[in-house]
């Protein structure tokens, strides 16, 4: 196993593991890196002991002021400067697209369109106009509602940057189970993101609940408790208590372990 550094890059936020020859570096250093996309900008996460094969490739050198200023130059000008140029071609051309960002990779290589559309699009033209005016290599890139708000880095309801613009390095699917199982509403106002999908956080805990719930009794399962025997009628999972009604029509909130619900206590 090697010890590689894991380094934050790119403006999908991607995640990836590099070599490092010669050359110290610790947690939230800035690193000018070689990815299979060019030469890049990142920031060091940590040092990690991976597989070499896993490698995306090396780091080339710590940032320096100059490396800083140069950054500062793409993001203040040359980004703007294709963002609207870009914009012009759109319009000029009547694509049927919204462009989103643009990347300018730190090498100057390659410039990258992320854009979002209902239909595909034949941008075959503006790629050979933007191609034509920057002299490097152009790539487009659709993207979905999701992409797009990370892309933007918007705000979440909780005050923080949104998760999938700060350390989320895959969006992986969130289904409104794990709003259900969270007890969460189901208003669709307050369980959607900015991107009008359910909110990624729903995802975190998901796990940690189906374990939780797993030990309840099903609502209408007959339970023995110290009080006697009687009938559940919810639960609730953070708390690991059971609510029980006996015979005499009163209620108790019992803890899960005080029951013994039979051999097989658990949610079929």
């Amino acid at each position: 196993m090697a010890k590689e550094v894991a380094v934050h890059y790119g403006a999908m936020g991607y995640l990836g593991y590099f070599k490092a020859p010669d050359i110290s570096v610790a947690a939230g250093d800035a690193v000018i890196i070689r990815t299979e996309r060019g030469v890049e900008w990142g920031v060091v996460v940590a040092r990690v002991n991976i597989d070499a094969a896993e490698s995306r490739g090396e780091i080339l050198r710590k940032a320096t002021v100059k490396d800083r200023q140069v950054l500062r130059e793409i993001k203040e000008n040359n980004e703007k400067e294709e963002f609207r140029n870009c914009e012009k071609l759109i319009s000029k051309l009547d694509l049927p697209m919204k462009l989103v960002k643009v990347e300018h990779l730190f090498g100057g290589h390659k410039i990258i369109f992320f854009f979002s559309s209902g239909s595909r699009v034949d941008f075959r033209r503006l790629v050979k106009e933007l191609a034509q005016n920057y002299k490097t290599r152009i790539e487009m890139r659709q993207i979905g509602v999701r992409d797009e708000a990370r892309l933007l880095g918007e705000y979440g309801p909780c005050g923080r940057k949104l998760c999938c613009h700060t350390f989320l390095s895959t969006l992986k699917p969130v289904s409104i189970k794990a709003a259900k199982s969270q007890k969460s509403t189901l208003d669709p106002s307050k369980i959607s993101g900015c991107c009008g999908r359910l909110k990624c956080c729903l995802k975190f805990e998901e796990k940690i609940y189906d374990d939780l719930r797993k030990n309840m009794p099903r609502p209408g399962k007959k339970v023995s408790t110290p009080a006697g025997t009687g009938t559940v009628l919810g639960y609730d999972v953070i708390s690991q208590t059971v609510t029980v009604r006996f015979p005499d029509k009163t209620e108790k909130k019992l803890p899960v372990d005080a029951l013994n619900a039979g051999d097989n206590p658990h949610i079929s």
